[in-house]
């Protein structure tokens, strides 16, 4: 082999040394003809080299072995260099951390020497308080005089300029104390740890009123640019519906006081929205650092007043905003506080930890701020394009339009065209009609597609909240995602579909069958994960038009976030639309889906595998009780709000019947939610008892006692592994290897299977039981098992040749083998039929 040492560059040219110690030179004409091709090619083929050379006269002296060393040495300068701009970068990444983190420690030094001094007052006058109140009752304690002088008097204020500066000022003093100083006592938000890699220092305030919460980190943007940004919260705040300016003016200081009013939707169908009159000022301090902070103008500062809104809340805005420094080596370090009180008196007591949660408001608003910086950071120093040809830009864009359409949904404003339809006499599902679509959810009625093509055209939305117990949001929505034939009716998709394109649509027949295949095409994520949009392909579906159903595949464009389970206090969200295969930006969107948001801080400890590694929730005995105390501490007080809201486009003449279509379809999804809940609720994995098979079925770990003698019994060898005093049930759930038991019936269904069984059909136990035999297997395999089906009742086993098989969702699966055997029950007569998939894998 040569040597391979990097080139230099000397005079224009290159040098490289070959394996006999002697250098090549190249001239600048050699060196820009091979530049070239690296470009286009960086590891060439021999042949690839070959016809370089032919092609290049200048070339023709040089062998295609030094040619190939050209190349290895250009390659790892390029790598040299990358890998030396990425240490750059964290460098200055890590130097900024720590300033951060200095400054963190310098603010927590701070509040203790601030903690110690206040202790020492409160001690040395209630002290003297003591020794007074003997000998003079008649004048006030001093320890009431010194919390007065420790409340700050705010004087009233006026809506001249000169008022307003002075509140404004009065707020920047305010809002920095809190970013950097001590007004709040902060404490770290539960399962966020500083680092390099990690969003930034987030915490949460600790006995303030309202609920208050503190974002730190770096962003790879100019402060003036991140200012920008921010004090756009349409772009980047999905829980904002409007920011409106109602006035401007500038300060002797070089600064900006900009009034605003603005409203939230409420997250929920069972609470109003809250509105904010506000006002924000903007400002450069002396050190450079630019300042954006705002705060509620209420009768305590006695500026411009604003009238209340209908169907809004007014919620105040305590001192808050962003604090943004210039970066050494560019970029920024940014502060964020969000302080507000949002009167949960005005909701249902079982919504008030929403409103009063810091966590939620740390999640939601102040940490999707950061995230949102980062993401246009990388985004501006990494262009590139996404899925389906879109770039970062479109789709936030797309992403934003499908929130949107769906807060907008819940929250059916009237000034939004939105109007209640008359209950059925049960309240659970609320209906309500919008006969202007246009001006809802960016629709544009007259794109090319011809979405909404009819004049009549309306929108019906269904929506409903209902309360789970003890199953985390993140489990609950990741099974819905990936399980969408658990409650979707395919009929109501395939309707969707056809609504948004040309021509009438017919209502939607009654379901018949199963859901076809369901592919996921990934579109674009976050940074961190936290929310990811992707294309639901959902094969061999049929669109209802002018009485016949045409087969054809319908695509969703879904989005969704809050699926990390060990994420602490995260709402989570599934939000999709029926959309053209097209794919037009300007296409019209119904989003429809699922809002489920934590109504207690309370982390789960329960192992985030609680949905698929069941083997210790089968055992029965101390390991199974143990484990059940252990997690009831957790999960006996989770709770969470789900909110559902499903949209509808028809026509006019078809209104009631489209009103029944939706009530009985959203209570249905109620039902089926109802029922994975409590199948996937933690508490049914704490006990002995906890997890049921048919009836009529034994026992998990006698079941799996059965299946592996039956095993030994009918092909002499062991099945399971001895690993000392491990459960014969812990072994099985383990095992590699792909095994389902299927009943003795005329038409077998999965009774039971273990983890690599659930992983290679894409379901889970729960809906295990509704797969039949014969739907795993495609038409060949499906005529082995029909020949050989009497031999393993006669015989016992059956050794089945490798071939393809598919999953629930419609994924072949191929296996190298297969093995069938007759499972004995201590009777000694067939119970069941089990298989076994070996070295399975999806194509």
């Amino acid at each position: 082999m040569m040597a391979v040492s990097s080139g230099s560059k000397e005079g224009g040219g290159s040098k490289v040394m070959m394996d006999n110690g002697k250098y090549v030179r190249y001239t600048p004409e050699q060196v820009e003809a091979l530049e070239r091709l690296y470009h286009e090619c960086p590891k060439p083929s021999s042949l690839r080299r070959q016809q370089l050379i032919r092609d290049c006269p200048i070339l023709s002296n040089i062998e295609p072995k030094q040619i190939k060393v050209w190349f290895q040495n250009r390659r790892c300068r390029e790598k040299q260099r990358k890998e030396a701009s990425r240490l750059q970068a964290v460098n200055r990444k890590l130097t900024a951390m720590n300033k951060l983190l200095m400054e963190e420690n310098d603010r927590l030094q701070k509040q203790v020497s601030h903690l110690v001094y206040e202790n020492t007052f409160f001690r040395q006058h209630t002290q003297q308080n003591a020794a007074l109140a003997t000998t003079d009752t008649s004048c006030e304690s001093v320890v009431t005089s010194g919390q007065r002088n420790l409340t700050p008097q705010h004087p009233p204020r006026d809506a001249s300029p000169a008022g307003l500066l002075s509140i404004a000022e009065e707020t920047l003093a305010e809002f920095l104390s809190k970013a950097t100083g001590t007004a709040v006592e902060w404490v770290q938000m539960p399962g966020m740890k500083p680092g390099p890699d990690s969003i930034g220092i987030v915490a949460i305030s600790h006995g303030c009123p309202g609920v208050a919460a503190r974002a730190c980190g770096l962003v790879g943007l100019e402060p003036a640019r991140v200012a920008e940004i921010l004090k756009d919260r349409l772009s980047w705040y999905r829980d904002c519906r409007t920011v409106d300016v109602l006035n401007v003016m500038s300060t002797g200081n070089g600064g900006t006081i900009e009034l605003l009013y603005m409203q939230l939707y409420a997250p929920t169908t069972l609470a109003p929205g809250r509105d904010f009159w506000l006002l924000r000022y903007t400002s450069l301090l002396e050190d450079g650092s630019l300042v954006v902070c705002e705060r509620s103008l209420n009768n305590t500062q006695n500026g411009p007043a604003m009238p209340a809104v209908q169907h809004f809340v007014r919620a105040d805005m305590m001192p808050s905003g962003y604090l943004i420094r210039p970066c050494e080596g560019g970029g920024s370090i940014i502060h964020i506080v969000d302080h507000i009180i949002l009167e949960p008196w005005s909701v249902p007591e079982v919504l008030r930890p929403l409103y009063e949660s810091s966590m939620l408001l740390a999640q939601r608003t102040t940490m999707a701020a950061l995230r949102h910086l980062r993401q246009i950071s990388q985004e501006v120093s990494q262009p590139s394009v996404s899925g389906w040809g879109r770039r970062p830009a479109a789709l936030r864009a797309l992403s934003q339009r499908l929130s949107k359409g769906f807060n907008e949904a819940v929250n059916g404003f009237t000034d939004d065209g939105w109007s209640l339809l008359e209950s059925d006499g049960i309240d659970d599902v609320t209906l309500l009609v919008n006969s202007s679509p246009s001006k809802m959810m960016g629709a544009n009625l007259g794109y090319n597609g011809g979405g909404f093509a009819s004049v009549t055209s309306s929108v019906l939305c269904a929506k409903a909240s209902m309360l789970l117990q003890n199953v985390p949001p993140a489990i609950l929505l990741r099974f819905l995602r990936e399980h969408r034939s658990e409650w979707a009716d395919s009929s109501i998709d395939a309707y969707s579909a056809a609504a948004i394109k040309a021509g009438p649509c017919n209502l939607p027949g009654v379901r018949a069958g199963g859901f076809g295949g369901q592919v996921i095409l990934p579109l674009a994520h976050t940074i961190e994960h936290e929310e990811f949009m992707e294309v639901i392909k959902l094969e061999n579906m049929g669109y209802y038009r002018d009485d016949m159903t045409i087969p054809g595949d319908v695509f969703l464009l879904q989005l969704c976030s809050g699926v990390d389970e060990n994420a602490v206090g995260t709402s989570a969200e599934l939000i999709f639309a029926p959309i053209d295969a097209s794919f037009s930006d300007d296409a019209p969107i119904l989003p429809s889906g699922f809002r489920i948001i934590p109504l207690d801080s309370t982390s789960d400890a329960a192992s985030p595998n609680r949905t698929l590694d069941l083997a210790s929730a089968l055992e029965v005995g101390t390991a199974g009780s143990k484990a059940g105390g252990e997690n009831s501490s957790h999960s006996g007080s989770t709770k969470s709000v789900m909110t559902i809201a499903f949209q509808f486009a028809f026509e006019v003449h078809l209104q009631d019947n489209i009103a029944t279509m939706a009530r009985q379809y959203v209570r249905s999804i109620i039902a089926s939610v109802q029922r994975v809940s409590l199948a996937l609720s933690p508490s049914r994995f704490g006990s002995q008892n906890a997890f049921h098979l048919p009836p009529g079925t034994p026992e998990a770990q006698t079941l799996a006692r059965w299946i592996s003698s039956s095993y030994r019994f009918y092909l002499g060898v062991e099945l399971l592994k001895s690993e000392g005093s491990e459960p014969i049930l812990k072994s099985l759930w383990h095992h590699t290897d792909a095994v389902l038991c299927c009943s003795l019936k005329a038409l077998p269904v999965f009774t039971f299977a273990n983890q690599a069984g659930l992983d290679m059909l894409e379901t889970t136990l729960v809906a295990l039981q509704d797969i039949t035999l014969e739907k795993i297997f495609d038409d060949n395999g499906k005529k082995t098992l029909c020949s050989e089906f009497p031999q393993i009742m006669q015989q016992g086993f059956m050794c089945i040749q490798g071939g393809i098989c598919l999953s629930s969702m419609g994924r072949p699966v191929s296996y190298e083998r297969a093995v069938a055997w007759k499972v004995l029950n201590e009777e000694e007569t067939a119970h069941c039929i089990c298989f076994m998939f070996i070295n399975w894998s999806f194509v």
